[in-house]
């Protein structure tokens, strides 16, 4: 499965951004999700999961109450809502895939990767 993040940008401390992911070759309800980030010089961070039906989703602390993720299997498109933006969550986000059934927080047991998006937040 291929998938293409896109919704990146600038925004002013406090704004808003909708990221998207879109999957082609496959269809994503065989697959749980997840969006990660990576900051320069820092490792890639987990941030969200969702599960296949999209009824369950985990979040990583430092995002917690300001993203939301979710997804549209008819759409093959899954979402993250990033609300009350910060100067910290600068950095380039990617969606990713796994075949595994389990809501994933590792980054190693994703199966495939999108080619991130930018999001930065200026102050």
């Amino acid at each position: 499965v291929q998938l293409q993040a896109s919704g990146g940008g600038l925004v002013q401390t406090g704004g808003s951004l909708r990221l998207s992911c879109v999957a082609s070759g496959r269809t994503l309800r065989s697959y749980t999700l997840g969006w990660f980030r990576q900051a320069p010089g820092k490792e890639r961070e987990f941030l969200a999961a969702i599960s296949r039906s999209g009824d369950t989703t985990t979040y990583a602390d430092s995002v917690k109450g300001r993203f939301t993720m979710s997804r549209d299997n008819a759409k093959d498109t899954v979402y993250l809502q990033m609300n009350s933006l910060k100067p910290e969550d600068t950095a380039v986000y990617y969606c990713a895939a796994s075949a595994g059934g389990t809501i994933w927080r590792g980054r190693n047991r994703y199966d495939y990767w999108g080619q991130g998006t930018l999001v930065t937040v200026s102050s």
